[in-house]
């Protein structure tokens, strides 16, 4: 039995990372104005970041067509898959889900398609465990399986350097109350629910860094799986050297926030992903 992982560019994973599971990702597309790019395409995180850095246009994303996941499916089982498991960012906050839900209606083939609950390195953590496990034999009811378990533990915590992109993106969902002060505070924000959640707010982006490290070194003993994302953040490689020296770990996956999540997020965002131990 042969399962074939397709997830979307929310997920945040390298090209090493997806060439070494055959892991099909369907782009979503990035507007700057009129001008329409699809990620990791036609559009590199380095440009990305240069054109976010210099456009008088913020960022916006839209979903993939059913039509591109409708070819990625058919791509897989002709290429000899017998299921394919489908496993993309949280549906609270993105019409992805429904688009990989209608392009698998006309296929006659067995495909799954999940919801994460999750986006960016917690998307991409569980992406790559169900690749692992297809990877090693299971079928696409196991890797089901993996994937509603992990969902279940993954939390998701994010600093902002502001709320400017997420304000006019609409996905501030119900972090509302952040915006009357936001030019005065760093954002504290958890997704662990699959949407925009507030988790309080600092004055400074130090304290703010503090406060997402002290979130992972209070579950330090509870934490199975653990990955750090980061919007190009100047001060990235401190804040992960802080956090692997408190929590004893060597094994972090540190990811580069790609496009999609950027758009909202805005620019020196860092995020954690942990997987809470079962």
């Amino acid at each position: 039995m042969t399962v074939r992982i397709v997830t979307d560019s929310a997920c945040d994973l390298t090209d090493d990372e997806v060439a070494s599971y055959g892991i099909e990702i369907v782009p979503l597309s990035i507007r700057f104005g009129d001008e329409e790019l699809i990620d990791r395409e036609q559009l590199s995180i380095t440009e990305f970041y240069d054109r976010m850095a210099t456009s008088e246009h913020l960022p916006q994303t839209a979903a993939p067509s059913p039509g591109q996941f409708d070819q990625a499916f058919r791509r897989a089982l002709d290429g000899g898959a017998d299921q394919v498991v489908c496993v993309n960012l949280s549906r609270k906050v993105s019409a992805t889900m429904e688009a990989a839900e209608a392009g698998a209606r006309d296929i006659d083939g067995d495909i799954r398609v999940l919801d994460s609950g999750s986006v960016t390195c917690g998307l991409g953590t569980i992406v790559l465990a169900a690749a692992q496990a297809a990877s090693d034999g299971a079928s696409a009811d196991e890797i089901t399986a993996v994937v509603a378990d992990l969902s279940a533990r993954t939390r998701v915590y994010a600093v902002l350097d502001t709320l400017e992109n997420l304000k006019k993106g609409g996905r501030i969902g119900n972090a509302k109350a952040l915006l009357g002060s936001m030019l005065s505070i760093k954002p504290l924000l958890d997704f662990s629910s699959g949407e925009v959640e507030e988790a309080g707010k600092q004055r400074t982006r130090k304290k703010a860094l503090e406060w997402l490290r002290s979130t992972v070194t209070d579950n330090a003993d509870n934490i199975d799986r653990l990955a750090i994302a980061h919007a190009m953040a100047d001060d990235i490689d401190a804040f992960v050297a802080q956090v692997a020296a408190d929590t004893g770990r060597n094994d972090i996956r540190v990811d580069v926030v790609g496009p999609v999540v950027a758009s909202h997020g805005g620019p020196g965002l860092v995020g954690v992903g942990m997987v809470l131990k079962a």
